[in-house]
């Protein structure tokens, strides 16, 4: 579905994007996170054909997106700063978006009303941020897009409107084998809804794969030994230790059999093993090295 291969973008100075190459398979539901000014929200530019790369190429469907209008329709995106015309109502900006996307179903829309709960009266200016980011997907979801490209998409929504976007974000992916990519900081949300994850540093995509592959190769040891003195196996990628009282909880990398063989196998033996999955926001934070970068 999406092909970024070795894209470069410069602003003056600053390597915005530096040869980042990434692939996003149709039907996913993919997690784009790293910390502030990693290049996420320039990343999705480029593939919503907003910005044109310097160099590499930005591929949807197969061809480029940029100044492509026939891909372009097939793609709706909710950015994190959202544009509005100034004096528009709800329904003015459905008149927009029903003239510019030639998929923008009015019946829809309408059927969605129910989700969202706002009347299409409003100025759009009267509504809080919360209000603005439901009227985004209200438009974007109407639009039926093939893909949907997220920039912080949820910000400023409450638990349970969190909950009934995603939602009918879902039902669209399960339904109409929708794409989905999306960059947020909130991980926990991003591992209850997506399958696959790139993380980005300084421009550069560090790693991607789906998730459940990314979670297996991190586990948390929490051992104890008889003397109150850690041994560690020989070979063991240990990338964090702490310690509480008598028990030792180590971030390893590697699988859960891994370690547990490896623990398996001291002299003398511990006296207390237990193996634990990380969640994405911790793998997060040992990839990037360490919580310097947690959010």
């Amino acid at each position: 579905m999406i092909e970024v291969k070795d894209v470069v973008k410069t602003f003056g100075s600053t390597r915005a994007l530096d040869g980042v190459t990434m692939t996003v398979p149709r039907g996913a539901v993919y997690g784009l996170v790293g910390p502030n000014g990693a290049g996420k929200t320039t990343l999705l530019e480029h593939i919503a054909g907003m910005q044109r790369p310097d160099g590499g190429q930005v591929l949807v469907d197969g061809a480029p997106v940029y100044e492509n209008l026939d891909t372009k329709a097939k793609i709706a995106f909710v950015p994190s700063d959202l544009f509005y015309l100034g004096q528009a109502r709800i329904r003015d900006m459905r008149d927009l978006h029903a003239i510019v996307y030639p998929t923008f179903d009015q019946a829809r829309f309408a059927a969605l009303s129910h989700l969202f709960d706002l009347d299409e009266n409003l100025p759009m200016r009267s509504l809080s941020k919360g209000m603005t980011k439901q009227v985004a997907f209200w438009l974007a979801l109407a639009q039926s897009p093939d893909l949907l490209l997220l920039d912080e998409p949820l910000d400023g929504l409450d638990p349970a409107t969190r909950r009934k976007v995603w939602g009918a974000v879902m039902d669209d992916v399960a339904e109409r084998g929708m794409t989905v990519l999306t960059s947020s900081h909130n991980l926990r949300e991003l591992t209850d809804v997506c399958d696959h994850v790139g993380m980005m540093e300084h421009g550069r995509m560090l790693l991607e794969h789906p998730l459940a592959e990314l979670q297996e190769g991190f586990v948390k040891v929490q051992v104890a030994f008889a003397d109150d003195q850690l041994i560690l196996p020989q070979d063991l990628n240990v990338l964090h230790t702490d310690q509480a009282g008598r028990l030792f909880t180590l971030v390893v990398r590697g699988s859960a059999e891994q370690a547990e063989a490896a623990f398996g196998q001291l002299t003398p033996a511990p006296t207390f093993v237990n193996i634990l999955p990380l969640t994405l926001e911790e793998i997060f934070i040992y990839e990037m090295g360490g919580d310097r970068n947690a959010r």
